[in-house]
């Protein structure tokens, strides 16, 4: 079939969106895309892929705040793009303009290269934009990398790539140690394998958030499909490949972490999975080199891009955990760490006094890390032993009030912030900022950040600024160092695990301290509704529901009811520092009886999500159990109130 063919197939197509068919003639009737992409469009045309086609044509896939996410392989995909004698092995992106493929990743890189020379000629800077990208294990994503950070080269730039796949919070650490002007790793984090992104860090190390945003998408959005044709092929000469000395420096940053002897006698055992993913690299070593005994999940150390062994590559999730699991009752563990593929996430399971091993969810990760580190830092005097307003710990609004609870008791500081850990990434940047700029203006010395000793560091802070002790978010993301700018999956397995064996050293269980932190605080029950929308239709089903929150927002579920609405997309709210918080598409629901929810669409994935939060104090200890099956049944029953409700906004 020719393109004049195809094309008057698609006219006569009643299931073709207009957007789409105007898109798909745009590609076809350009003289200058590869074949290769126009056979492949020719060839869903044929087979009558028309909800493939409108997935893929109906708009061009969006470069939000943190850049780009997306499948990179089709739900319908071509004998092009797979192999489909060999088991459909993928041998292609899939072609289109709201996939994550050559042209996408080419056009998000102009635009951001386009952006970082204005934002340093606009400073009065004349340096070469530096840029460094790494890449997990998915499905193309080293072919994406070097296709970026060719194309930064062939922009005039400067560019480093790691040799091998490696994390995210890695990519963190390495814009602010190798003076880069930005960078980006190439992943999808946790997503299903079909999936790849392209998440864009700044100078400071995190992600990048207004006033960069905004400018950076305006300047990716000018970027016209025929203007990336020059940079397809890859041209990796004058790349710096960065080796192991960048592990060595990333290692030794998150020893300083560590403020707990284990010694030799210690018999802490841990099961260990990267789910196939980067995080046995640096994790594994680090916890031997502690002392600790690691067993390894040996079908989950392979970097394998399909996730294999599991159907979704989420710590969050028990089935993830499954594998690790079984090796952990087969050989008695203390506990069980699961990274996902980029290294970011954590997922943990602890022993009982059975033996029985009791997943933890990311909220309940998040407080113990927390009071734990408050802990070890009034045991080394570097925060006074009444706490101090000056020290912080950063949280989500949609993580757990326990933290709360645990910050307020030792006398600490709670910022909260929007979803996206972005938003914790840019409360350190003011943090740092503030307290450069006072110390210059009332000592005369121009503090070097990094460099500077990090107990030296925090009393500084807490004088002249605000001291980051921990921030964490519900969805299995924690970070407890400032200078990595994104959660840190390594850095929490090395915390988590030195924390449990403390514990030991003790004759606790980590259980026991969870338990504890119930008594003292009150049992706190959390549960996320996830409600998938694919492709074009489902868009705009998330967006009625988010819509209709506005104009006929909800009364009651049930017998319990709605106390006020607080609207982030209008009314303007500040935080904990006295700042304005950006305006979000985000509703947050207080109700009767302890409980709230909030309710978002997801900026990573097709869904809307659903937060459910709700919290009962603890008469006594042996009340406990009583008081916590009571809470679920009722949190439980909410949620499936307010699924239900979200369902009828849908339609």
């Amino acid at each position: 079939m020719t393109e004049k063919m195809a094309l008057e197939k698609l006219k006569n197509s009643d299931k073709l969106l207009d957007e789409a068919f105007i898109n798909i003639q745009k590609w076809l009737n350009s003289n200058q895309m590869p074949r290769w992409s126009k056979d492949s469009i020719i060839e869903l045309i044929i087979s009558n892929a028309w909800e493939e086609l409108n997935d893929r044509f109906y708009c061009s896939l969006a470069f939000g705040t943190g850049g780009m996410r997306g499948r990179t392989i089709g739900k319908t995909f071509t004998s092009i793009e797979c192999d489909k004698k060999n088991g459909n092995i993928p041998l292609r992106p899939a072609v289109g303009i709201n996939v994550l493929n050559d042209f996408t990743i080419i056009k998000g890189t102009i635009g951001l290269f386009n952006y970082t020379l204005k934002f340093l000629k606009d400073n009065g800077k004349i340096d070469i934009p530096r840029f460094i990208v790494a890449y997990d294990v998915r499905y193309f994503s080293k072919q994406f990398a070097e296709l970026a950070a060719s194309v930064w080269i062939k922009l005039g730039g400067q560019a480093l790539i790691f040799e091998e796949a490696r994390s995210t919070p890695q990519l963190s650490f390495s814009v602010r140690h190798y003076k880069a002007h930005c960078g980006a790793v190439i992943t999808a984090s946790h997503n299903p394998y079909h999936d790849n992104g392209f998440k864009v860090y700044f100078g400071d190390g995190a992600q990048v958030v207004d006033p960069h945003a905004g400018q950076i998408v305006e300047l990716v959005n000018s970027v016209n499909l025929e203007d990336t044709l020059p940079y397809l092929e890859a041209n990796l000469d004058g790349v710096i490949r960065l080796g192991s000395k960048a592990d060595y420096e990333y290692k030794n940053l998150l020893k300083e972490l560590l403020s707990f002897s284990i010694g030799e006698k210690n018999n802490l055992k841990v099961v260990f999975s990267p789910i196939h993913g980067t995080g046995g690299i640096i994790a594994v070593d680090l916890l031997r080199e502690i002392g600790l005994d690691v067993l390894e999940v040996e079908s989950q150390k392979l970097m394998d891009p399909a996730f294999s062994t599991v159907e979704s590559p989420n710590p969050e999730n028990a089935s993830a955990l499954k594998e690790a699991l079984d090796l952990a009752y087969e050989n008695e563990a203390d506990l069980v760490i699961a990274t996902d593929p980029d290294a970011d996430r954590m997922g943990v399971a602890i022993s009982d006094q059975d033996g029985s091993m009791h997943l933890l969810s990311g909220n309940q990760i998040g407080a113990l890390l927390a009071d734990y580190r408050i802990k070890m830092l009034k045991e080394r005097n570097i925060l006074p032993k009444e706490g101090s307003k000056n020290a912080v710990i950063l949280k989500t609004l949609v993580t757990t009030r326990l933290q709360d609870a645990i910050a307020e008791s030792e006398g600490l500081k709670v910022v909260n912030t929007l979803t996206g850990f972005k938003w914790i990434g840019k409360k350190l940047d003011q943090y740092e900022s503030v307290m450069k700029e006072k110390y210059l203006e009332e000592e005369g010395i121009a503090i070097d950040y990094d460099k500077t000793e990090p107990d030296v560091r925090a009393e500084i802070l807490m004088d002249y600024s605000n001291f980051f002790v921990f921030g964490g978010e519900e969805s299995y993301g924690y970070l407890a160092h400032d200078v990595v700018r994104d959660k840190d999956a390594n850095a929490s397995a090395l915390i988590f695990s030195e924390m449990a064996a403390y514990y030991k050293s003790k004759g606790k269980r980590v259980i026991d301290v969870l338990k504890n932190l119930y008594f003292k605080h009150g049992y706190f029950s959390e549960k996320m509704i996830n409600i998938y929308y694919e492709g074009a239709a489902g868009s705009k089903k998330i967006s009625k529901i988010l819509e209709s929150y506005r104009f006929s927002p909800p009364k009651s579920f049930g017998n319990i009811y709605v106390n006020k609405i607080h609207n982030y997309g209008e009314a303007d709210y500040y935080d904990e520092d006295g700042l304005m918080i950006p305006k979000q598409n985000f509703y947050l629901i207080e109700c009767t009886d302890e409980f709230s929810f909030a309710v978002r669409g997801s900026g990573t994935e097709p869904k809307i999500k659903f937060y459910i939060f709700g919290r009962k104090k603890i008469k006594n200890p042996a009340s406990f159990n009583e008081s916590k099956v009571q809470l679920e049944s009722e949190i439980n029953n909410l949620a499936e109130l307010i699924k239900s409700d979200a369902q009828l906004r849908a339609e």
